[in-house]
């Protein structure tokens, strides 16, 4: 199942359990703790906390959601921060999101949000607290399914490490609202602009090149001729030839969205479970996409199935193209998984990091 990033108030998430960074009483409290609290009806919550109350630190509870759209709220004792105990914090913290995580699969979930535990009042710096969270949450995806929300309140307390929000910055400073490379988009011309710059085809000669008219096509086809001197061959030879390449070209063309996705799998040497988990899709849309049958995926999708497989930007341009998509650097969020993609930075959670801190929408179901 997947992993969201959420800016929501955790009160309102329409999932079976929420998660209450609770105290070790199971107390209302402050923040997040009383939000729930209040949401659920004080009285009954605090009633049905009494029952199971105290806990110790890392642990976690159940109990009713009541009023909340939520059926349960699990309630997590995170650690409060102190600085020369890292490693115990990170420990018990970590236990907390685990412990959290079991509960729901015990009582048949199949959906969850937490809150970043222990960054509050807590203490917890919220980049480290980001990174216990992630962490735990990833493990347990990798052996189970349960569809997982990490719910942010406010978009300044999600807190991504700070160099690689520096270059992502300048990735898109450099390509935002620009056009591609005509190396890459354009070869032809971008082969023809560079035997210009270099000298090898005169200034005054590019008018010849570019313009209309049976004077600029003869001259055209002279370059050419000069160029490719294979005049020896028959014009039978270059007619096969060219149908040859033609009908190539044309069954590379008809190759539908799900074979060539299944072909990538297999050239990759990657698993379905492998891919569709490191996409941060479900078993379920995977399969749809799998099978076909007229169904074709989204953009979100594709780009997150292009990461899991660790494919290279001209092969994700490809995947794209077969289900009539295309990246654009006058989209923000084209341009910033593009930029993981350059880079070889294969991993979804940490691009859906710096997506939701841009505000854009998540690689995943889309």
């Amino acid at each position: 199942m997947p992993f969201f990033i959420v800016r929501q108030d955790i009160t309102k998430m329409r999932v079976d359990a929420i998660v209450n960074a609770a105290n070790t009483e199971l107390r209302e409290g402050g923040g997040v703790c009383g939000a729930i609290f209040q949401a659920a009806g004080p009285a009954r919550l605090q009633a049905a906390c009494r029952q199971v109350s105290p806990i110790k630190t890392g642990e976690a509870v159940i109990t009713p959601g009541f009023d909340l759209p939520a059926k349960f709220v699990i309630h997590a004792a995170g650690p409060i921060y102190h600085r020369w105990k890292g490693e115990q914090n990170q420990k018990l913290l970590r236990l907390a999101y685990m412990e959290s995580l079991n509960l729901a699969l015990e009582n048949k979930c199949e959906s969850i949000a937490f809150p970043l535990i222990s960054s509050g009042i807590y203490g917890y710096p919220k980049e480290e607290a980001l990174m216990v969270a992630l962490a735990a949450i990833r493990d347990f995806l990798a052996d189970h399914d349960l569809e997982v929300y990490l719910v942010i309140f406010n978009c300044s307390d999600f807190v991504v490490q700070s160099s690689l929000m520096e270059a992502v910055a300048s990735y898109i400073d450099e390509n935002y609202e620009e056009a591609y490379s005509d190396l890459r988009r354009n070869p032809v011309d971008a082969e023809r602009r560079s035997m210009q710059d270099s000298g090898d085809i005169p200034v005054s000669m590019k008018s010849m090149i570019d313009g209309d008219g049976p004077k600029h096509a003869s001259f055209r086809k002279s370059i050419v001729d000069q160029s490719f001197p294979c005049r020896e061959a028959s014009e039978d030879q270059l007619l096969d030839s060219s149908f040859q390449d033609l009908d190539e070209r044309i069954a590379d063309l008809d190759e539908p969205f799900n074979a060539a996705l299944l072909r990538l799998i297999d050239a990759k040497g990657k698993k379905d479970a492998e891919v569709y988990k490191r996409a941060n899709i479900d078993r379920k849309l995977f399969s749809k996409i799998r099978t076909g049958k007229g169904y074709t995926p989204g953009k979100r999708t594709i780009l997150a199935l292009a990461i899991a497989l660790e494919l290279t930007l001209d092969e994700t341009d490809d995947l794209l193209k077969r289900a009539g998509y295309a990246l654009s650097h006058s989209q923000k969020f084209d341009v910033i998984v593009e930029y993981f993609i350059v880079t070889g930075q294969y991993d979804v959670f940490e691009i859906n990091e710096i997506l939701f801190k841009y505000d854009q929408p998540l690689l995943g179901a889309g």
